[in-house]
């Protein structure tokens, strides 16, 4: 067993397959399919169900991905320190942004970190929630940006905390409200993010508690598309607060969500064990400086 194969199996799972595993750890599909074989003759168990073009995990598989993850985000962590030790000079960022909100949060601030650090490599990944705590995990990452709260085994310093507003077409009979919340739009169709994005989960657990199944019309994770789906008349959507006004215009209406506990709190996170290293501590330092004495 050793940490290319480990790594083989888990984009394997990660991806859904393994022609898109070996896309991402740059092998053949052969070679990949002959590491998970390895793997499994290994472990003395098979460790993925084929369902025609699917993969499954099995209960033996299930085991082997959780430690997986372990194992690589060790090994991570023993180069990190070790370059530490040695005075690694030009140092790597690696960090995980989501779609929604991260060049309105953070565009600037790439701009002073390669002002201050020229010589600081920045590895960039943008996924959903679910993909980059995964990532953070694995050791993949460094630093991630979730919605609190996040998952147990991770340190987090806050970024930015603000309410969701309802985006509603011009036309709405609502749209013209001062305040609104989930009861009064039980009627209208959703319009949400992709499956994975954060934000969807905040929306729909504020919808149950409120009795509202809603019915969603469409789903995008680009926030433009989303917004022109609204003033369309297609149905209404939900954005934090800097966002909607970001993409505000003329054929829709922005209408602060009166509904607790659905505010967006965004902030960097990462492996409460790890060792971050150089690259990584001046990126929280800078998120600090920047932050907006308004949040």
């Amino acid at each position: 067993m050793n940490l290319r194969t480990l790594r083989a199996f888990v984009e394997v799972v990660r991806q859904g397959g393994f022609s898109q595993a070996a896309d991402v750890v740059s092998l053949t599909q052969s070679t990949v399919s002959k590491a998970v074989k390895t793997l499994e003759e290994e472990l003395g168990a098979p460790l993925l169900n084929r369902l025609g073009h699917r993969n499954e995990l099995t209960a033996a598989g299930e085991i082997a991905y959780r430690r997986a993850l372990v194992l690589l985000a060790e090994h991570h962590d023993l180069v990190a320190e070790i370059n530490d030790l040695r005075g690694l000079k030009r140092g790597v960022l690696r960090i995980g942004l989501p779609p929604v909100g991260c060049g309105v949060l953070f565009a600037a601030m790439f701009t002073t970190y390669r002002s201050r650090y020229p010589d600081i490599d920045i590895e960039l990944t943008e996924h959903g929630s679910k993909t980059l705590r995964e990532c953070l995990e694995a050791g993949e990452v460094d630093l991630a940006a979730l919605l609190l709260p996040v998952d147990e085994g991770f340190d987090y310093q806050p970024v930015r905390h603000e309410p969701l507003m309802a985006v509603l077409p011009m036309g709405h009979s609502l749209a013209q409200r001062t305040r609104i919340d989930f009861t009064d739009l039980a009627d209208s169709p959703f319009i949400l993010f992709e499956a994975g994005f954060a934000l969807n989960a905040l929306i729909m657990a504020a919808c149950e508690r409120k009795g509202v199944t809603p019915r969603v019309t469409a789903r995008s994770g680009q926030i433009d598309f989303i917004v022109d789906l609204v003033a369309a008349g297609l149905g209404v959507a939900f954005l934090p607060r800097m966002l909607a006004h970001k993409h505000q215009h003329a054929g829709i209406a922005l209408i602060p969500l009166d509904e607790p506990h659905t505010d967006w709190h965004i902030a960097l996170a990462w492996r409460a064990s790890a060792h971050l290293p150089p690259a990584a501590r001046a990126w929280l330092d800078l998120a600090k400086e920047m932050a907006s004495p308004t949040q």
